[in-house]
């Protein structure tokens, strides 16, 4: 799994990619900061087991805190994009394909209203943020139909000369996009659209594109310097106009968080609604003062600084995924003696087997059952996995 972050730039994309995943990366107050991609690694959150079972894990990848366990998910921050990418202006080409293995995007955008369509600074509230988001959904629309129509005359030949069904010949041109043929047939299903492609007109193939960029690559909105005195208002007001998940977000909040949790200054969890100071003593009148705010204009208002709940809804509520726990349903532990050792993201409509493959092929291959180690029932390879399972797989 993928997460993009997307948006104009200098909206606090890097800040935001720094905030999930404390990655050095060049945070600058201009546009194009980011030039090439950054990949790093966040973490979701996931109600731990250990406690349930009377155990203490030993992770392989992650971390728990507080007994919530922190599992790892790829992100990816690219260059900013500014109106006319699709046809190459600025690093659009760059961005676009950059994005081409995403799973879903996180548009962060400002909330203040202090930034230009190019991302250039005005005076705060002067910029309606809604126009940041109508533009990237412009932006991905014109880049899904020219890959369309680079290969639609030829399409259409197909489909009269040798009667090739539209979901196959469309799912094989959008593969590079993840995109598979059961989605493309769902679409056309459900906007009752001929598998037909010479019956299409101009606005059918206009709607199945826009379908097909909202399904394929969904998207959950940040709304960030939430903390701003125009902020709420325009998040108020985009909650209204689209129906986007919006998460009031402060990046710059939850990386100065992170960096004193890191110093020991503070102890927080993200996502957390407070912090608690280890030492006052040890703490600048500038920190503070900087802590005071975070407290008074981020945490109180919003309940969180939003960051972690963004990645959060992202993988669980925008993807669906849930979270299992593969382990012996007697000890809990793998071949080695570790003690939950992971925690897996999961699909939707993931099953047994799909776990025992996601775990090693060759349990795939010997698989004979599964077991609930809550329950000790047998599970059979069709049995559909829930959001924090734990399953032992029986092999051969």
């Amino acid at each position: 799994m993928l997460i993009g972050i997307v948006g104009k730039p200098n909206v606090g994309k890097s800040t935001f990619f720094k905030a999930l995943t404390l990655a050095e990366v060049e945070i600058a107050n201009y546009p194009f900061a980011t030039i090439k991609p950054n990949h790093g690694v966040a973490y979701v959150r996931v109600e731990d087991i250990g406690k349930e079972f009377g155990v203490t894990p030993n992770l392989r990848e992650g971390f728990i805190m507080n007994d919530i366990r922190f599992v790892p998910v790829e992100v990816m921050d690219v260059a900013g994009l500014v109106p006319g990418a699709s046809e190459g202006k600025g690093l659009g080409n760059q961005f676009l394909d950059d994005l081409r293995q995403a799973d879903a995007f996180i548009h962060i955008i400002d909330a203040s209203g202090g930034t230009n369509e190019k991302g250039e600074i005005v005076e705060l509230g002067s910029h309606d943020p809604l126009i940041d988001i109508r533009f990237i959904e412009q932006e991905l629309d014109a880049w899904y139909m020219g890959i369309f129509m680079k290969v639609w005359d030829k399409f259409v030949r197909q489909a009269k000369m040798e009667h090739v069904e539209a979901s196959k010949a469309i799912a094989k041109q959008f593969s590079g996009l993840k995109i598979n043929e059961e989605l493309v047939k769902k679409i056309i299903s459900g906007l009752n659209l001929s598998e037909n492609l010479g019956e299409w007109k101009n606005e059918d193939l206009e709607v199945f594109v826009r379908e097909l960029r909202k399904r394929s690559k969904p998207m959950i909105i940040a709304a960030n310097k939430a903390d701003s005195i125009h902020a709420e208002r325009n998040i108020e007001r985009i909650k209204r106009e689209t129906d986007y998940m919006v998460i009031p977000t402060s990046a710059v909040s939850e990386l100065a968080l992170k960096e004193a949790h890191k110093k020991g200054l503070i102890h927080y969890v993200p996502g957390s609604s407070e912090f608690r100071i280890i030492d006052e003593s040890r703490l600048t009148d500038e920190q503070r003062k900087a802590l005071s705010y975070i407290e008074e204009k981020v945490l109180k208002r919003y309940g969180s600084t939003g960051v972690q709940e963004v990645i959060d809804k992202a993988v669980f509520d925008l993807l669906g995924y849930i979270a299992v726990f593969p382990a012996g349903h007697k000890r809990l532990m793998d071949s080695h003696g570790n003690i939950l050792p992971d925690c897996f993201l999961m699909p939707p409509g993931s099953t047994a087997l799909d776990l025992a493959q996601r775990i090693h092929e060759d349990l795939a291959k010997n698989f004979i059952k599964a077991i609930d180690a809550r329950t000790g029932k047998a599970l059979g390879k069709d049995y559909l996995l829930k959001h924090r399972d734990v399953i032992e797989i029986v092999t051969k």
